[in-house]
């Protein structure tokens, strides 16, 4: 008799989600302060709502074309030339996606050959880390160094880790979990870094319009397309979801040069076809006529923003760096060595919900993550509960 087969190697490779695991026991109780996944409890907004309701009255419940519906790819890149000044080919060099990471995924897996390595700046999202083993490749985590109170690129690190089969750099900028927003020098320093080592530049800027360190809320964060040109092996990963409040209606899209742009549409095909097409035209209208209820969405989380940190600063053991981006705090806790236990306890003890660091990888250990995209009602109790549960000890 043969043996059973098992499952391939490269799924074995892709570690459970830490930040899943304390979410399964806590959605099990009641009464749980929520913050350790990365969405606002704000629901999608009316007008988005409504011109997915009209999109379904229209008919657009039928397949589109495997790189999304025109109008939504014309529609990006109006918002690229108007928000960073770069002309885009919205047949070639943009492509919808069933979700952010799905456009993360589809990229790595066309740069990606079994036994490949990438660099990936962490602490981060850990999906990126896992796609990459998903594709037979090996993740190279580069964490970055805390200096003073920033967070900056260790580039001696990264030299010394770019090997043969190096392929691609992953960094996310404004950050998840830091916040941590990359400067242009930085961003410069990253392309040039890239273009020397013969590597694919693969920037998640997810949050770029949860900015508060720009000259007023709501412009976003330099985007790496300003300094790439048109030749450069540079893509970009996007969604809906962050900035609109659309993390259940699943689109994002992906800017890349036009060779992966072309092959990403191809591979479209075999993983989603396509994103739904009525969420692609509320999504279109999110671009439209999203300003205003964006604007508000960046001044409330500007000031939770400012209230957990001025909560944590005053707790004991605790280092918090003031973010300039997305909607985490990462405080550092003085010789936390198990975060995950530390976060079970805090769960189990108190009923808060925080998403522990070791979860980002390497460099995330001893800190926490905490999304401040909550209501008010949740953060200052949870603030509360927090400080007492360090203060005992």
């Amino acid at each position: 008799m043969t043996d059973m087969p098992g499952l391939a190697h490269s799924v074995d490779n892709v570690p459970h989600s830490r930040i899943r695991e304390l979410a399964e026991v806590a959605m099990s109780m009641d009464g749980v302060l929520r913050l350790y996944f990365g969405e606002s409890n704000l629901p999608t907004p009316d007008y988005i709502k409504q011109a997915a309701i009209k999109a379904l009255a229209d008919g657009y419940t039928f397949y589109t074309e495997n790189a999304g519906l025109p109008s939504l790819r014309r529609a990006i890149a109006g918002h690229y030339r108007k928000w960073h000044g770069v002309e885009l080919d919205p047949e070639s060099e943009i492509v919808i996606t069933a979700s952010g990471v799905q456009a993360l995924n589809v990229s790595l897996r066309a740069m990606l050959d079994p036994g490949d390595e990438a660099l990936v700046l962490t602490p981060a999202w850990p999906n990126g880390s896992s796609i990459i083993a998903m594709a037979n490749a090996v993740a190279r985590q580069i964490p970055h160094p805390l200096d003073g109170d920033r967070y900056h690129i260790d580039f001696t690190a990264l030299e010394a880790a770019a090997g043969p089969r190096t392929r691609l750099l992953l960094y996310t900028s404004p950050s998840n979990p830091l916040g941590w927003v990359a400067t242009e020098d930085e961003q410069q320093r990253l392309l040039d870094f890239c273009r020397a080592h013969g590597l694919w530049l693969v920037a998640d800027e997810v949050y770029d319009r949860l900015y508060y360190a720009g000259g007023a809320l709501g412009q976003p964060v330099p985007s790496i397309l300003k300094k790439a040109t048109r030749d450069d092996a540079v893509a970009v990963i996007h969604s809906f979801s962050k900035s609109y409040c659309m993390t259940g209606w699943r689109v994002g899209w992906l800017v890349a040069r036009r060779d992966l742009g072309l092959k990403a549409t191809q591979l479209n095909e075999f993983i989603i076809s396509h994103a739904p097409s009525f969420a692609q035209k509320a999504a279109e209208t999110a671009l439209e006529c999203g300003e205003a209820e964006l604007s508000g969405m960046l001044q409330r989380l500007k000031e939770n923003r400012d209230f957990c940190l001025s909560a944590l600063r005053a707790m004991p053991c605790v280092t918090v760096p003031e973010p300039d981006g997305a909607f985490y705090l990462f405080p550092k806790i003085d010789g936390l060595t198990d975060s995950f236990d530390f976060c079970r306890r805090l769960l189990m003890e108190t009923k808060v919900g925080l998403a522990p660091g070791v979860a980002f990888g390497a460099g995330g250990e001893g800190s926490v993550r905490i999304c401040y995209a909550a209501d008010r009602s949740i953060l200052e109790p949870a603030m509360e509960r927090l400080g007492k549960f360090l203060r005992a000890g």
